[in-house]
């Protein structure tokens, strides 16, 4: 195959993918079922087996990249139908993303110090709740590695979209505002994604946090987690 009939094939291999493994999801709601590990395993098979390398892939992984810009664009509709939610608990949920944010920092660090992992593998591994573009920037600063922040970063989502909601539930968390909040602040893009699909309340707090919280984490990141290293 030729490179645009490889990119349309793997653009088209990743939207159907994606498409059906949702589908399985919604049927059965198993959590090891989730879109994103289903899809990916999914497709890292046919690539494998059609002998189409990562390097044929990226064209079309770069056109679909680009389309996450409009795609969290367009979380800003169930956010401005929620603005009344939004500005009559403003001070509780910014207090929220800020207690979420620095208790995702302390926790990474501190367990991973715990168990005696490289200080490389720390600082990489604290900035695993925020989204990937400023995760890779704060790494750098920082002193980690930007490519292993990315592995946990996607890590981090994966688990969150997969387990976050059944965990909110077993905590008897029922509030659309709060668990919005708990999936935006930890499991950032894939988490809001999956939470959107409980309600547009959800969905918004979510967008909101992730936002927020990745703002507020860069800010503190370079200053706090040295200080966390001492």
């Amino acid at each position: 195959m030729n490179s645009p009939t490889i990119t349309a094939f793997t653009i088209i291999l990743t939207v159907v993918s994606y498409i059906i493994s949702r589908g399985i999801y919604l049927r059965t709601q198993n959590a090891l079922l989730a879109p994103l590990l289903l899809s990916t395993t999914a497709i890292i098979l046919v690539l494998h087996f059609t002998g189409i390398t990562f390097d044929q892939y990226k064209p079309g992984k770069s056109i679909m990249t680009f389309l996450l810009g409009p795609a969290t664009v367009g979380l800003a509709l169930p956010l401005y139908q929620n603005r009344r939610v939004l500005m009559e608990s403003f001070i509780p949920i910014l207090t929220g993303i800020v207690c979420g944010s620095v208790a995702t920092l302390t926790t990474a660090v501190v367990l991973a110090r715990m168990n005696g992992l490289d200080a490389l593998i720390v600082k990489s591994i604290a900035t695993k709740s925020i989204t990937a573009p400023i995760a890779i920037d704060v790494s750098r600063i920082i002193g980690g590695d930007s490519a292993i922040a990315v592995a946990f970063v996607v890590f981090t989502g994966t688990l969150g979209a997969m387990i976050g909601a059944g965990f909110l539930t077993l905590c008897r968390i029922t509030n659309p505002v709060a668990r919005g909040l708990a999936m935006g602040v930890t499991a950032h893009g894939q988490g809001t994604a999956t939470i959107l699909q409980e309600g547009q309340t959800q969905g918004a707090m979510a967008g909101v946090a992730m936002g927020v919280a990745a703002i507020f984490t860069s800010l503190i990141a370079p200053f706090y987690i040295p200080m966390l290293l001492k």
